[in-house]
Protein backbone atom coordinates (compact mmCIF):
# COMPACT_ATOMS: atom_id res chain seq x y z
CA UNK A 1 0.00 0.00 0.00
CA UNK A 2 1.71 3.63 -0.97
CA UNK A 3 -0.31 6.77 -0.47
CA UNK A 4 0.28 10.43 -0.64
CA UNK A 5 -0.50 11.46 2.93
CA UNK A 6 -1.07 9.96 6.21
CA UNK A 7 -2.37 11.45 9.25
CA UNK A 8 -1.87 10.01 12.63
CA UNK A 9 -4.27 11.19 15.17
CA UNK A 10 -8.07 11.08 12.76
CA UNK A 11 -10.11 13.93 15.17
CA UNK A 12 -12.06 17.01 14.30
CA UNK A 13 -9.41 18.97 12.80
CA UNK A 14 -8.04 16.33 11.01
CA UNK A 15 -11.34 15.25 9.60
CA UNK A 16 -11.89 18.74 8.47
CA UNK A 17 -8.37 19.03 6.89
CA UNK A 18 -9.50 15.29 4.80
CA UNK A 19 -13.03 16.46 3.64
CA UNK A 20 -11.47 19.35 2.19
CA UNK A 21 -8.71 17.69 0.55
CA UNK A 22 -10.89 15.16 -0.71
CA UNK A 23 -14.28 17.43 -1.62
CA UNK A 24 -11.71 19.67 -3.57
CA UNK A 25 -10.74 16.96 -5.78
CA UNK A 26 -6.86 17.61 -4.66
CA UNK A 27 -6.46 13.55 -3.63
CA UNK A 28 -8.52 10.73 -3.61
CA UNK A 29 -9.67 8.55 -0.40
CA UNK A 30 -7.25 5.87 -1.67
CA UNK A 31 -4.67 8.20 -1.50
CA UNK A 32 -5.06 8.94 2.05
CA UNK A 33 -4.41 6.32 4.50
CA UNK A 34 -5.34 7.04 8.57
CA UNK A 35 -4.18 5.80 11.94
CA UNK A 36 -5.29 6.87 15.17
CA UNK A 37 -5.32 4.80 18.03
CA UNK A 38 -9.46 4.16 18.20
CA UNK A 39 -10.27 1.31 16.14
CA UNK A 40 -13.56 2.74 15.38
CA UNK A 41 -12.37 5.72 14.16
CA UNK A 42 -10.33 3.89 11.49
CA UNK A 43 -13.17 2.07 10.80
CA UNK A 44 -15.25 4.90 9.90
CA UNK A 45 -12.52 6.11 7.24
CA UNK A 46 -12.10 2.82 5.72
CA UNK A 47 -15.97 2.21 5.06
CA UNK A 48 -15.55 5.53 2.93
CA UNK A 49 -12.07 4.03 0.96
CA UNK A 50 -9.63 5.20 2.87
CA UNK A 51 -6.82 3.59 3.62
CA UNK A 52 -6.14 2.02 7.16
CA UNK A 53 -3.07 1.59 8.86
CA UNK A 54 -2.77 -0.83 12.11
CA UNK A 55 0.49 0.95 13.23
CA UNK A 56 2.53 4.25 12.86
CA UNK A 57 5.27 2.91 11.10
CA UNK A 58 2.69 1.11 8.58
CA UNK A 59 2.01 4.74 7.85
CA UNK A 60 5.07 6.46 7.67
CA UNK A 61 6.46 3.72 5.71
CA UNK A 62 3.49 4.34 3.03
CA UNK A 63 3.20 7.68 2.68
CA UNK A 64 4.95 10.54 1.49
CA UNK A 65 3.43 13.10 2.97
CA UNK A 66 2.68 12.70 7.33
CA UNK A 67 0.53 14.70 9.34
CA UNK A 68 0.65 14.59 12.88
CA UNK A 69 -2.54 15.66 14.16
CA UNK A 70 -1.93 14.63 17.87
CA UNK A 71 -1.87 16.62 20.97
CA UNK A 72 1.66 18.17 22.22
CA UNK A 73 1.37 15.72 25.26
CA UNK A 74 1.45 12.72 22.94
CA UNK A 75 4.09 13.67 20.73
CA UNK A 76 7.06 11.71 22.67
CA UNK A 77 5.03 9.05 22.20
CA UNK A 78 4.01 9.35 18.46
CA UNK A 79 7.46 10.67 17.58
CA UNK A 80 9.33 7.08 18.81
CA UNK A 81 6.82 4.94 17.10
CA UNK A 82 7.91 7.23 13.84
CA UNK A 83 11.96 6.87 14.28
CA UNK A 84 12.21 3.48 13.21
CA UNK A 85 9.65 3.59 10.07
CA UNK A 86 10.61 7.54 9.03
CA UNK A 87 12.28 8.33 5.66
CA UNK A 88 14.79 11.48 4.88
CA UNK A 89 12.22 12.51 2.04
CA UNK A 90 9.21 11.75 4.28
CA UNK A 91 7.52 15.46 4.77
CA UNK A 92 6.35 15.68 8.61
CA UNK A 93 3.36 18.34 8.38
CA UNK A 94 2.83 19.46 12.63
CA UNK A 95 0.02 21.20 13.56
CA UNK A 96 0.48 20.97 17.49
CA UNK A 97 0.97 24.12 19.15
CA UNK A 98 4.46 24.35 20.34
CA UNK A 99 6.28 21.62 18.82
CA UNK A 100 9.16 23.27 17.36
CA UNK A 101 11.03 21.92 14.26
CA UNK A 102 13.78 21.50 16.15
CA UNK A 103 12.19 18.82 18.41
CA UNK A 104 10.77 16.91 16.20
CA UNK A 105 13.77 16.60 14.03
CA UNK A 106 16.24 15.77 17.58
CA UNK A 107 13.26 13.08 18.56
CA UNK A 108 13.38 11.02 14.90
CA UNK A 109 17.67 11.61 15.25
CA UNK A 110 18.12 13.24 11.35
CA UNK A 111 17.49 16.68 9.92
CA UNK A 112 13.29 15.78 8.19
CA UNK A 113 11.93 17.84 6.22
CA UNK A 114 9.27 19.40 8.73
CA UNK A 115 6.48 21.81 7.71
CA UNK A 116 4.59 23.62 10.85
CA UNK A 117 1.13 24.76 10.60
CA UNK A 118 -1.37 26.39 12.76
CA UNK A 119 -5.21 25.95 11.84
CA UNK A 120 -7.86 26.84 13.56
CA UNK A 121 -11.75 25.41 14.35
CA UNK A 122 -13.60 27.19 11.39
CA UNK A 123 -11.52 25.23 9.04
CA UNK A 124 -14.34 22.54 10.31
CA UNK A 125 -16.90 24.64 8.35
CA UNK A 126 -14.24 25.00 5.20
CA UNK A 127 -13.66 28.94 6.59
CA UNK A 128 -10.39 28.51 8.25
CA UNK A 129 -7.34 30.59 8.70
CA UNK A 130 -3.78 28.66 8.48
CA UNK A 131 -0.13 29.94 9.28
CA UNK A 132 2.22 27.87 7.68
CA UNK A 133 6.24 27.96 7.41
CA UNK A 134 8.30 25.86 5.36
CA UNK A 135 11.37 23.72 7.56
CA UNK A 136 14.44 23.35 5.39
CA UNK A 137 15.71 20.55 3.87
CA UNK A 138 11.84 20.69 2.57
CA UNK A 139 11.60 21.44 -0.62
CA UNK A 140 9.68 24.59 -2.52
CA UNK A 141 7.64 21.95 -4.14
CA UNK A 142 6.72 19.67 -0.77
CA UNK A 143 5.66 23.03 0.70
CA UNK A 144 3.66 24.11 -2.16
CA UNK A 145 1.72 20.35 -2.11
CA UNK A 146 1.25 21.26 1.81
CA UNK A 147 -0.31 24.53 1.70
CA UNK A 148 -2.11 23.09 -0.99
CA UNK A 149 -3.36 20.46 1.59
CA UNK A 150 -5.04 23.05 4.16
CA UNK A 151 -6.25 25.80 1.27
CA UNK A 152 -8.68 23.00 0.54
CA UNK A 153 -10.44 24.53 3.68
CA UNK A 154 -9.32 28.13 4.47
CA UNK A 155 -7.35 30.62 3.73
CA UNK A 156 -3.06 29.91 3.93
CA UNK A 157 -0.77 32.70 5.16
CA UNK A 158 3.14 31.89 5.28
CA UNK A 159 4.79 32.78 7.96
CA UNK A 160 8.50 33.04 9.33
CA UNK A 161 8.84 29.76 11.42
CA UNK A 162 10.32 31.62 14.15
CA UNK A 163 7.20 32.93 14.65
CA UNK A 164 4.91 30.22 14.54
CA UNK A 165 3.80 30.53 18.86
CA UNK A 166 3.70 34.28 18.26
CA UNK A 167 0.92 33.48 15.53
CA UNK A 168 -1.27 31.64 17.76
CA UNK A 169 -3.22 34.48 19.45
CA UNK A 170 -3.77 35.60 15.97
CA UNK A 171 -5.74 32.58 14.35
CA UNK A 172 -5.55 29.71 16.48
CA UNK A 173 -6.82 30.80 19.50
CA UNK A 174 -8.43 33.91 18.57
CA UNK A 175 -11.74 32.46 17.95
CA UNK A 176 -12.38 31.68 21.72
CA UNK A 177 -11.33 35.10 22.41
CA UNK A 178 -14.29 36.47 19.69
CA UNK A 179 -16.76 33.90 20.78
CA UNK A 180 -16.82 35.05 24.53
CA UNK A 181 -16.84 38.60 22.91
CA UNK A 182 -20.49 37.34 21.30
CA UNK A 183 -21.43 35.57 24.16
CA UNK A 184 -21.20 38.84 26.67
CA UNK A 185 -23.38 40.86 23.96
CA UNK A 186 -25.55 37.79 23.46
CA UNK A 187 -26.01 37.52 26.82
CA UNK A 188 -27.18 40.79 27.41
CA UNK A 189 -29.25 41.15 24.99
CA UNK A 190 -30.98 38.21 26.34
CA UNK A 191 -31.23 39.86 29.27
CA UNK A 192 -32.59 42.86 28.25
CA UNK A 193 -35.71 40.84 26.94
CA UNK A 194 -34.12 39.88 23.29
CA UNK A 195 -34.72 36.38 21.28
CA UNK A 196 -30.79 34.91 21.83
CA UNK A 197 -30.97 33.38 18.39
CA UNK A 198 -32.16 37.31 16.89
CA UNK A 199 -29.78 38.55 19.08
CA UNK A 200 -27.19 36.20 17.71
CA UNK A 201 -27.79 36.44 14.04
CA UNK A 202 -27.30 40.16 14.57
CA UNK A 203 -23.80 39.93 16.18
CA UNK A 204 -22.84 37.09 14.15
CA UNK A 205 -23.97 38.99 11.23
CA UNK A 206 -22.13 42.14 12.12
CA UNK A 207 -19.21 39.93 12.63
CA UNK A 208 -18.63 39.14 9.22
CA UNK A 209 -19.53 42.56 7.98
CA UNK A 210 -16.84 44.74 10.33
CA UNK A 211 -14.47 41.46 9.07
CA UNK A 212 -15.04 42.26 5.31
CA UNK A 213 -14.86 45.94 6.21
CA UNK A 214 -11.50 45.26 7.58
CA UNK A 215 -10.54 43.41 4.40
CA UNK A 216 -12.08 45.39 1.37
CA UNK A 217 -12.20 48.77 2.14
CA UNK A 218 -8.64 49.54 2.39
CA UNK A 219 -9.36 51.63 5.75
CA UNK A 220 -6.92 50.89 8.82
CA UNK A 221 -8.77 49.88 12.03
CA UNK A 222 -9.28 53.63 13.38
CA UNK A 223 -10.64 54.86 10.33
CA UNK A 224 -13.32 52.24 10.91
CA UNK A 225 -13.57 52.66 14.39
CA UNK A 226 -13.92 56.88 13.45
CA UNK A 227 -16.92 55.74 10.56
CA UNK A 228 -18.91 54.27 13.82
CA UNK A 229 -18.35 57.00 16.44
CA UNK A 230 -19.70 60.04 16.59
CA UNK A 231 -18.64 62.78 19.34
CA UNK A 232 -20.85 62.30 22.37
CA UNK A 233 -22.71 59.99 20.46
CA UNK A 234 -23.69 55.76 21.49
CA UNK A 235 -20.36 54.26 20.42
CA UNK A 236 -18.33 57.40 21.96
CA UNK A 237 -20.07 56.13 25.41
CA UNK A 238 -19.44 52.38 24.89
CA UNK A 239 -15.65 53.02 23.92
CA UNK A 240 -15.54 55.49 26.45
CA UNK A 241 -16.69 52.62 28.76
CA UNK A 242 -14.17 49.86 27.62
CA UNK A 243 -11.76 52.36 27.82
CA UNK A 244 -12.53 52.89 31.74
CA UNK A 245 -11.82 48.81 32.19
CA UNK A 246 -8.67 48.88 30.39
CA UNK A 247 -10.00 46.79 27.52
CA UNK A 248 -7.31 47.48 25.14
CA UNK A 249 -4.61 46.30 28.31
CA UNK A 250 -6.85 42.95 28.75
CA UNK A 251 -6.47 42.53 25.05
CA UNK A 252 -2.73 42.96 25.00
CA UNK A 253 -2.19 40.58 28.07
CA UNK A 254 -4.38 38.01 26.52
CA UNK A 255 -2.38 38.03 23.06
CA UNK A 256 0.79 37.63 25.27
CA UNK A 257 -0.11 35.24 27.48
CA UNK A 258 -1.00 32.97 25.06
CA UNK A 259 2.62 33.42 23.61
CA UNK A 260 3.65 32.26 26.61
CA UNK A 261 1.68 29.87 27.37
CA UNK A 262 2.75 28.25 24.05
CA UNK A 263 6.63 28.16 24.60
CA UNK A 264 5.68 26.63 28.35
CA UNK A 265 3.85 23.72 26.45
CA UNK A 266 6.23 23.53 23.55
CA UNK A 267 9.70 21.67 23.28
Amino acid sequence: MQCKIGFIGAGNMAGAIINGIVSSGLLKPEEIAVNDVRAAQVESYTSRGFAGCDTIAQLVESCAYVVLSVKPQNFPDVLAQIKPAAKPDTVFISIAAGMSAEYIKKALGFDAKVVRVMPNTPLLIGCGAVAISRVDPTSPEEFAFAKSIFAAAGQVEEVDADKMNEVIPLNSSSPAYIYLFAKVFVDRAAELGFDPDVANRLFCNTLIGSAKMMMETGKTHQELIDMVTSPAGTTFEGLAALGRNNFEKALTECFDDTIRRAYELGK
